[in-house]
């Protein structure tokens, strides 16, 4: 994100005198920047200049040699003697760059340097050191740390005394802003300056403009050649390439102090003033630019494609493998035309052509790439640099020629040297297309009545420019500093932008009658709702599992749950598969609630699982930016694969806690079982459950399978498998349920339930205990009870019938247990007899003994 120094900025705009960096950000936002930070002061507290009057050598015992100097730092500012009378201060310095009469920079007392490093006065080497004479290091301006600054050598002189953090621009404030990928523009200081000037009507100066003769055709400087007769997805990786060569510079010296202090506000470390020049001129006008050791080139340049498995040694000392799709820029050397690479055009150049010690002999380059080119390159070997970022967000390609001529002038004025009157020109740009705008087109879609004059004073406002009919449809000529701009809701965009977001009133669309849940939707959230007041907690897992939680799950090699649609492009390589099932999310959601320490876990979920068909076919390839065919349409759905949605559930650890009223319950089988009963339940379908299912993760024996009435699979329910258990460090005995929300749904019945009237007679209590074989399902004699119990002698009186009770032990012989049922009767229409309730005890023993040849305990 860019940083903008404020007086930076004031070069391309009018800024108010008393303009904050808060201020600065709400202007801005106003025009769409939005505020990321404001970078306070580098220096604050007293930082002045001082005049060294004496200077001491004192050797030390570790062998070092420190200087102890007396600096004037003004009448204000200086020592007070005990005598009242004023003098030099006297500070303790390691630098020998400087002698008596220079003028340098003193933080005294009070100051803090950016680390944060607060100076004070404190005795070293003898002496009690009364501040500290800067390096540009310690002020935060660059890497010399070896020596101080002298200002004199920097061509700046003042007073003793002075405020060095306005000489050096070090306490200014700097702000840092958020720019969207459609304004790249925005990505230098010219670009937030113009829309300064959009937000507040300042007037704006704009330093970008080509002259007319920088607008000429320019050839016969250093040879150059753009060679990509095969554009990848038919747009060339260049368009435009501008090189001048520029004589006898100093280019490894450093760049002035003031260029140095405005790239380290703007996050850029100076580096040397060829580097520091082209990264400045960037910053300013937006163009990026490259400098290249012209001594290690050999001409022709040429701008190509890289050949597959090329390679290239980048200036961060990475060696890379090419791809047929990176844009390079190569030289010549034995006359090879194009053999060897020099850098990824747009995103980095390369070690051999850099420039460094004894460089004194330029070649500067300023291209226009293709923003997609350039944004794939960069991805694809990871080099986020600052050119790309602005490449990759369109460029103005009208802005090579003007920046080479910057970097030119301010080489020569800050490093010597001549400029070569010839210039390479390559330009095969052309104009942006013109946009059909109907004027009317903004107040139809923004819904405020924009006016056409003030649409086209906006859009000429931003650069555009419009052909003087007053109505109708105008073709726009958008600026080259634009390229998003490039459709007519592009420019709706920018009246709507310019002329105020506030403005446009707020409108809520009135919600039609009549509509509301379906009945699928209020039964799913009616289920989540009984869940939740059974005590579970509805969670919401990713969708994505690998093949190592279908072992963990034991799930067997050729069962239906292994055969997942596998994602092309997955957020993990670990998990690059759709589940086919809600429990395998669900329960690494439970492993990863119980690591971090919850040891009793009730969780749900009610989610959809992917279901690839036999035989299905593959979605074919759709063309883009037309309407595809019904028949298309059809053949992508049908390659869709079924998406059911489930509902499932996870206990773990206790279901009861202990407490004064008693030891607590582990959660079990049972607990899943009656969970798969309040589903159905809810949605008022009756479900049968089978005991003894074998279904992977659920121990054997202790699942049931759930099915409908007419014998549709639902689900299961019970007891995990210990090895499951195991592998996923859940607690012992851990039981869960999955269950097909659609199928329930299907078998709902369709006509609302009638409520049933309340009977205002008492309930009438009877308890059975009927003795069957071991082998005998619970739930098969619980059917029996219930059947007895409407077919008795006294109508359907049956209210509710429960099991509370299992026993196994001595009282009952071998090979059985005792069931043992709560009866709950009452009768719409009369106070039931004690005759009519033991004939419904009767009729239940009677019906379980033709069953089962079930008895009554005694």
């Amino acid at each position: 994100m860019p940083r903008i120094p404020l007086t930076w900025l004031a070069e391309h705009v009018d800024l108010p005198a008393d303009l904050t960096a808060e201020r600065l950000a709400a202007d801005l936002v106003r025009v769409g920047l939005e505020e990321e930070a404001i970078h306070p002061a580098a220096v604050t507290g007293p930082l002045v200049v001082g005049l060294v009057v004496e200077r001491t050598p004192e050797p030390q015992k570790n062998g070092k040699t420190i200087n102890w100097c007396r600096v004037d730092v003004g009448h204000a500012l200086a020592e007070v003697r005990e005598d009242g009378t004023r003098g030099p201060r006297g500070i303790v310095c390691g630098a020998h760059n400087f002698e008596v009469g220079d003028h340098v920079v003193v933080a005294l007392p009070g100051a803090v340097l950016p680390g944060p490093f607060p100076i004070a006065s404190r005795k070293t080497y003898g002496h009690v050191s009364d501040g500290m004479i800067c390096s540009s290091r310690e002020l935060g301006l660059g890497d010399d740390h070896d020596g101080i600054i002298v200002l004199s050598s920097l061509g700046l002189e003042a007073e003793p005394g002075t405020d060095a953090r306005a000489l050096l621009g070090l306490g200014e404030e700097v702000l840092e802003i958020n720019v969207t990928p459609d304004r790249g523009y925005c990505f230098s200081m010219r670009g937030v300056a113009r829309e300064y000037a959009h937000s507040t009507g300042a007037a704006f100066t704009d330093h970008g403009l080509a002259t007319a003769e920088q607008l000429a055709p320019a050839a016969g400087g250093f040879a150059v050649e753009i060679d990509d007769a095969a554009p990848i997805h038919g747009v060339s990786g260049a368009d435009r390439f501008v090189a001048q060569v520029v004589r006898g510079v100093r280019a490894d010296g450093p760049s002035p102090v003031w260029m140095q202090r405005r790239l380290t506000q703007a996050g850029m470390r100076p580096i040397s003033l060829a580097v520091d020049v082209t990264n400045y001129v960037m910053l300013d006008l937006g163009q990026p630019l490259h400098a290249y050791d012209l001594s290690a080139l050999a001409a022709p340049i040429v701008v190509r494609r890289a050949a597959v498995g090329e390679r290239l040694t980048t200036l961060d000392g990475v060696e890379r493998t090419l791809d047929g799709e990176d844009l390079l820029i190569t030289d010549s050397p034995g006359g090879d035309r194009g053999a060897r690479v020099l850098g990824l055009a747009g995103v980095m150049g390369g070690a051999e052509s850099e420039v460094g010690a004894g460089t004194s002999d330029l070649l500067i380059e300023a291209a226009h790439f293709d923003p997609v080119t350039v944004a794939r390159t960069a991805r694809r070997h990871k080099l986020p640099s600052e050119a790309a970022k602005r490449f990759e967000r369109g460029v103005d390609p009208q802005l090579p020629r003007v920046a080479v001529a910057r970097v030119a002038a301010l080489l020569v004025e800050h490093g010597g040297g001549v400029v070569e009157e010839q210039l390479t020109d390559v330009n095969r740009t052309s104009a942006p297309a013109p946009v059909a705008l109907p004027l009317d087109l903004p107040a139809r879609l923004v819904g405020v009545d924009y006016t056409p004059a003030q649409v086209r004073e906006t859009l000429e406002q931003i650069g555009c420019t419009l052909p003087s009919a007053d109505g109708g449809v105008v073709e726009v000529q958008v600026p080259t500093w634009r390229p998003d701009l490039a459709v007519p809701v592009d420019l709706v965009e920018e009246v709507a932008r310019l002329r105020g977001y506030d403005a446009i009133p707020s409108v809520l669309p009135v919600a039609p009658a009549g509509r509301g849940l379906t009945s699928g939707q209020r039964a799913r959230r009616s289920v989540a709702r009984a869940l939740a007041e059974h005590g579970l907690v509805e969670v919401l897992s990713y969708p994505f599992v690998g093949v190592d939680q279908f072992d963990a799950l034991t799930l067997p090699a050729d069962d239906e749950r292994r055969r997942a649609l596998r994602l092309a492009n997955p957020l993990s390589a670990e998990q690059p598969l759709m589940r086919t099932d809600l429990l395998t999310t669900l329960l690494d959601t439970a492993r990863r609630n119980v690591s971090r320490g919850a040891g009793d876990v009730a969780v749900f979920e009610i989610g959809l699982v992917t279901v690839p068909q036999h035989g299905a076919a593959a979605a074919p390839r759709l063309p883009g930016g037309v309407r595809p065919s019904d028949a298309d349409l059809a053949a992508v759905r049908a390659a869709v694969p079924s998406q059911p949605r489930r509902v499932a559930g996870v206990l773990a650890g206790a279901r009861e806690r202990a407490g004064w009223w008693g030891p607590g319950r582990r959660a079990d089988h049972t607990d899943a079982i009656a969970l798969v009963r309040t589903v159905a339940e809810v949605i008022g379908v009756e479900v049968v459950l089978t005991a003894g299912a074998e279904h992977a993760p659920w121990h054997p024996g202790r699942c049931a399978q759930v099915t409908t009435a007419d014998g549709a699979l639902v689900g299961f329910a019970g007891e995990l498998h210990p090895n499951v258990v195991a592998a996923l460090d859940l607690p012992a005995r851990a039981v869960a349920f999955e269950l097909d929300l659609d199928v329930l749904l299907a078998a709902a019945p369709v006509d609302p339930v009638q409520a049933s009237a309340l009977s205002t007679y008492p309930v009438a209590k009877e308890d059975v205990a009927l003795v069957v074989d071991s082998s005998v399902p619970a739930s098969d004699v619980l059917d029996a009870v219930r059947a007895g119990a409407v077919a008795g002698p006294a109508g359907d009186v049956l209210e509710d019938v429960r099991l509370f009770d299992v026993y196994r032990g001595e009282q009952v012989p071998a090979g059985t247990r005792s069931l043992a049922f709560s009866l709950r009767l009452r009768a719409g229409d009369r106070t039931l007899t004690a005759q009519e309730t033991a004939a419904v005890r009767e009729a239940v023993v009677a019906e379980a003994h033709r069953r089962f040849g079930a008895t009554l305990r005694a």
